[in-house]
């Protein structure tokens, strides 16, 4: 029975959710190759909010994210933004 996920989009490439069939059994990797998509090395890959590896078997319904690294330090944006505003 095949599986039916949704592929968040990275780029240009994907407009919008974009939903792809696989045979049971198939991997993150073999989403990606379905779509044509290669993600930077950059990028780690998750599904449902948890990071995976490519070799991770997906079920029906699974959502493939791609999580960029950060730009700066959460905690460290926040306090700057708290100073600006008690002067």
């Amino acid at each position: 029975m095949p599986v039916v996920v949704e592929v968040v989009p990275l780029a240009p490439q994907l407009a919008g959710l974009t939903g792809v069939r696989l045979p049971n059994g198939a991997t993150v990797a073999d989403a990606l190759a379905a779509l044509d998509i290669h993600p930077p090395e950059a990028v780690t890959l998750g599904v449902w909010g948890r990071p995976v590896d490519k070799t991770e078997v997906l079920r029906d319904g699974d959502r493939i994210e791609f999580y960029r690294p950060l730009q700066c330090d959460p905690k460290s944006a926040r306090r700057a933004r708290a100073g600006r505003r008690s002067r």
